[in-house]
Order: structure tokens, then sequence, then C-alpha cells
């Protein structure tokens, strides 16, 4: 009987509320619709929120209620995960409001939006530099900001997503050979732009020897008159690689490529 008055109870209140949400939604009130949409976002329903909002922000331009009102708009998309949107409303509130209020979280929350939605690095990663870029405008414009060190390290692992994909560009490439072309080269071009644009990347060592050995394997399949040439670069290569790394979990390997490189170049 209790379990059953209780589920009445819960579908009364229920329809109350869809109730007084149709009527904030048909309401021509846009001072009750704003009321409601922030009682609303409140009680985390967000849908509702943002539905209200759109058809306010706009009417409140020029009035004490238009900064929040954006704002709250951008924060309800944010909370509802949806980033694209949220990014949409707060850029807009912080170019029409670059003082704001609010213009600190609004960029926080617009870059931090799109970092939560970055794709998967095999993916395109389009939404990932902007979500860079607004993250690092969020640190010019705000350096003091309490979310700094959260900016931070969103923007390093986005900076490793990208050059995960352009270490796995430079692993198929290395896969690929010497079919169709010279792939051994297109690897090494690929591993060092990754390396030059992200010196600090947690994959450079794996970057590092993916260079070395695409030189090794380029040296290897050289005519007679550009083999020692080329094992000089492997064992430049294998230097600068063993200076960075000398405790590489690689260094075995990259040693035995020095050994065999040192076979193929004169004293002189």
């Amino acid at each position: 009987m209790k379990f059953r008055i209780l589920t009445i109870l819960c579908i009364a209140a229920l329809l109350t509320s869809c109730g007084e949400y149709n009527k904030a939604l048909k309401s021509t009130d846009y001072n009750y619709k704003f009321d409601f949409a922030k009682r609303a976002f409140e009680q985390k329903k967000y849908t509702q929120a943002s539905t209200l909002l759109e058809s306010v922000y706009t009417v409140f331009k020029g009035t004490d209620k238009a900064e929040e009102s954006l704002y709250l708009l951008g924060l309800s998309y944010y909370e509802n995960k949806d980033y694209v949107n949220a990014g949409s409303y707060f850029k807009q509130y912080y170019t029409q409001y670059p003082k704001g209020q609010y213009a600190e979280l609004a960029r926080f929350y617009s870059g931090y939006g799109y970092y939560l939605d970055s794709p998967d690095p095999q993916l395109d990663q389009s939404e990932t530099v902007k979500a860079i870029e607004e993250l690092q405008a969020f640190l010019d414009y705000f350096p003091k900001s309490d979310k700094v060190s959260i900016a931070q390290n969103a923007i390093f692992e986005l900076q490793d997503k990208l050059v995960l994909k352009e270490l796995e560009n430079a692993k198929l490439y290395y896969n690929l050979g010497t079919y169709m072309g010279d792939n051994y080269e297109s690897c090494v071009i690929t591993a060092k732009n990754a390396i030059k644009d992200y010196p600090y990347s947690k994959y450079k060592e794996q970057l590092e020897f993916l260079i070395l050995k695409a030189r090794y394997s380029e040296a290897n399949l050289s005519v007679d008159e550009k083999k020692e040439d080329r094992f000089r670069t492997v064992i430049d290569e294998y230097y600068s690689f063993i200076n960075d790394y000398p405790d590489s979990k690689d260094r075995k390997e990259a040693d035995n490529i020095f050994k065999i490189a040192s076979k193929h170049v004169s004293d002189k």
C-alpha cells in the first residue's frame, strides 16, 4: 500500500513538473522563462534549461540579464555533454563580453568541453586542435586562474594524442618499406616533424628509435656507392638516441644496429 501511494505521488509530481515546464515554454513572459530555466538548471534538468534559455537570451541583449542568460545557456549544454553547442555559446559570450563576469569560466569550459569531446587518435583530430587553441587562449588571458594546471594538463594530453597519431603514421610508413617508393624517408620526416612540434611528448623516445630503425633499413637497402654515407647517418642517429635514452628498453636492439652499421664504415 505504501509503495502504491509513493508511486502515485511520484507520478503526480512528474506530471506537475512537466505541466509547469510546458507552461513556461508557452509563456510570453521572458523573465518567468528565465527564472524557470535557472531553477531547471539547479535541478540538473539541463535540456529544459537550454531550451528555455534559447528563447530568451537574445531578448535580454542590453539588459542586466544578458550576460548571465548567455553564459547559463552555454553551461546548460556543457552539463548535458553537448560540447559543440556549449563551445559555440561560450565563444559567443567571451566575444561579446571579453571582460564579463563569466569570461574566465566561459573560456575555460569552451576549451575543456572540446577536450572532453576529443576523438580517438585514429580519427580526424580537428576537434583536438580546436581544444588546444581554446585552452591555450584561456591560459593567455587568465594566467593566474585556479584552473591553469587543469588546462595545462589537458593540453599536454591533447598534444600527446596528436603525436600518437603521427607516431602511428610513421610506423605505417616504416612497415610499407620500399613499397611504391622510399617510405623509410617518409617515416623519418613524419617522426622528426612530430618531435620538432612536440619536443616534450611522452612518445619522443619511440619516435627517435623509429627514426634509427628507418635509417638502418634504408642504409641496408642502399646501392653500394651510397651505403657508407647512409650507415654513417645510422651511427649519428644511434648516438643521438642513446644520449637521450641510455637506459631505453630498446637499447639492446639499438646497440646491435650500431655494431652492424660500424662494419660498413671505414675508419677514415
